[in-house]
């Protein structure tokens, strides 16, 4: 019965994770850490570093969706991953200091925020904005809004996708599918540095926990970025966001009665 549970588990868990992945480049982390701490009792250190290593082959596999239908920025995105990468480890071995609850409850959090804002706010910028800034300035941008993505990525594993989509649409001139190929494609390299650390602080992970939420997160993403590479931008803030709505108010229920 316990072998089931964590299956069913693991399967919505990687459900909901690809799917933002694919649709919105957002980390999987944001919805598979809350799942395995809540529903199965996962210490928060660990269910981060599960999470983070499940992220790794899917935002490469939807990275190179995006980068097939000419939604992918190599160029600029590289520059970012600079900054994000260095931060990434200062956020992981910062969250191995902080008290297992404060982390846990961040990650339910943020899954909830996430999903309202993509709600109320999607993110609609069109192609073309702010290109008239140097190439000087939007390097620079990258760099330090990389660190602080970076920090948030490596700390709480949730989050790092959403805010490149918004520094990549509002500062750089990104279209949405641009900004989410060019988000994963960077998030596969902060997952890998961001799970290599959590797993060199903390120790290897449930092995069978890992495995499940690294396919079915993974088969979710490829399904995601197909369709999201065909669909208009406004469905697939909406999609995103009702998914990631749903898990998070549910989450957040049953750690306030539990």
């Amino acid at each position: 019965m316990k072998i089931l549970t964590t299956v069913i588990v693991c399967f919505f868990a990687g459900a909901g994770a690809g799917l933002g992945t694919g649709f919105a480049g957002l980390s999987a982390a944001a919805v598979i850490s809350p799942m395995l701490i809540v529903f199965l009792n996962v210490p928060a250190y660990e269910a981060v570093a599960i999470a983070l290593a499940s992220d790794v082959l899917a935002s490469a596999v939807s990275a190179n969706t995006y980068r097939r239908s000419g939604n992918l920025d190599i160029k600029h995105g590289s520059v970012m991953l600079v900054s994000v990468l260095a931060f990434t480890v200062l956020g992981s071995y910062l969250a191995s200091l902080v008290p297992e609850g404060i982390a846990g409850g961040s990650s339910v959090f943020m899954t909830l925020l996430l999903g309202i804002k993509f709600i109320v706010k999607p993110v609609m910028t069109p192609k073309g904005k702010n290109e008239s800034k140097s190439e000087r300035r939007r390097m620079i941008e990258s760099l330090i809004c990389g660190a602080g993505i970076g920090l948030i990525c490596g700390y709480v594993g949730a989050g790092g996708g959403m805010m490149m989509l918004l520094i990549l649409t509002s500062l750089l001139g990104y279209d949405l599918k641009t900004a989410v190929g060019t988000s994963v494609f960077i998030m596969s390299f902060t997952a890998l540095t961001g799970s290599v650390s959590h797993i060199l602080l903390g120790g290897v992970p449930d092995l069978l926990i890992l495995a499940l939420c690294v396919v079915f997160t993974l088969v979710w993403a490829q399904i995601g970025a197909l369709w999201a590479n065909k669909a208009e931008p406004k469905k697939l803030n909406r999609a995103t966001g009702i998914i990631l709505t749903a898990l998070g108010a549910a989450m957040a229920a049953i750690k306030l009665f539990t």
